[in-house]
């Protein structure tokens, strides 16, 4: 593939090998997929419109569908799976249309454990620390943001009561792009970004997301189509906000920003910028040095030095990524493109 020679040439190093690519797979489909749970080298997890779910357990040479009864018309943005039996999904949009199902036998069954029944509350994505907890992300009702959390592995979800929350800005929402805009970290730490307002800002949180703070970065903002579009963070103080425009998706500029300091303050990468648009970001687990990666509908990026540089990859366009080991990651996007990150041992 056209797409795979100069991620070779860029990667190798980190990867120490020629031969690190990233590698087509059949997914079967051409559902455009947005979300993206991948859980080791075998198993990883992708969702996406038109009610679609897919489950790999043999490293993404097969890819099969897992049936949720009744959600053909729904829009799983997002999916997060802790192993190849126990996965949850999150569809998107106005009142009723946002849903968290869980499966415990590898989607061979399903159960409802969230129907929004507020008809202004549009969910955007969700996040576990572990088994037991989590949370979900919800544009602004009332002026703020909803979140809701989980302390009994998404059985339950309730609301934070609302004074915990910064006031929204005019027009600011959170970007139902895949999932990433939202994040967490260790036990307790957890992000959101924003965009649509006259600035693009990150949310923080230190207790759960019982109590939030926010802080504006100079990612582009200003128009309803621009600001955040996902987040990735290393530990509890090295992360990274990528986004732009969508709706001007190969114009590059103030697409990517770093911090240092858990999300308190955020710069522009100094370096080159990404070339577009890019809707989702992921830290390579296990390598010497950070290697970040970045994708949108335009091409992808790496940086090696922490997000202050980004070296284009191709122009293959993907909507989400996600990495289980350095060698074990994947990519998707729209008409059911799937493909895997590895690297000969």
């Amino acid at each position: 593939m056209k797409w795979a020679a100069p991620l070779t040439l860029v990667l190798c190093a980190f990867a120490r090998s020629a031969s690190a690519q990233w590698i087509p797979q059949e997914s079967g489909i051409k559902a455009r997929l947005r979300g993206l749970s991948a859980v080791g080298p075998s198993v990883a997890w992708t969702s996406g419109s038109g009610g679609t779910c897919l489950r790999t357990t043999d490293g993404g040479k097969t890819w099969s569908a897992r049936v949720v009864p009744g959600a053909s018309d729904l829009d799983f943005r997002d999916v997060h799976a802790a192993d190849a039996e126990t996965a949850y999904l999150l569809s998107i949009g106005p009142g009723q249309l946002s849903r968290i199902y869980k499966t415990s036998d590898g989607g061979m069954t399903w159960v409802l454990q969230h129907r929004n029944d507020d008809p202004k509350v549009f969910l955007d994505a969700f996040a576990f620390w572990d088994a037991d907890h989590g949370l979900a992300l919800g544009d602004p009702a009332g002026g703020r943001f909803v979140i809701l959390t989980t302390g009994d592995g998404g059985k339950t979800w309730a609301p934070v009561a609302a004074e915990g929350m910064p006031p929204a800005l005019a027009g600011e929402g959170a970007f139902a792009a895949n999932g990433t805009c939202l994040v967490v970290q260790g036990s307790r730490n957890a992000w959101f970004g924003t965009g649509g307002a006259r600035a693009s800002r990150v949310f923080r949180s230190t207790d759960r997301g019982r109590t939030w703070t926010a802080h504006e970065t100079l990612v582009r903002a200003g128009t309803p189509s621009a600001g955040i579009f996902s987040l990735a963070f290393r530990d509890a103080e090295h992360g990274v906000a990528v986004g732009g425009d969508y709706k001007r998706a190969d114009e590059g500029g103030a697409t990517a920003a770093r911090t240092d300091d858990g999300g308190r303050t955020w710069t522009l990468a100094k370096g080159r910028q990404p070339a577009g648009y890019r809707s989702a970001a992921a830290f390579v687990p296990g390598t010497t040095t950070p290697v970040l990666l970045a994708v949108g509908p335009t091409g992808t990026e790496i940086a090696l030095d922490d997000g202050d540089t980004w070296n284009r990859l191709g122009e293959t366009g993907f909507d989400a990524i996600g990495f289980a080991t350095s060698d074990a990651g994947w990519a998707v996007g729209e008409g059911g493109r799937i493909a895997r990150f590895a690297r000969a041992p």
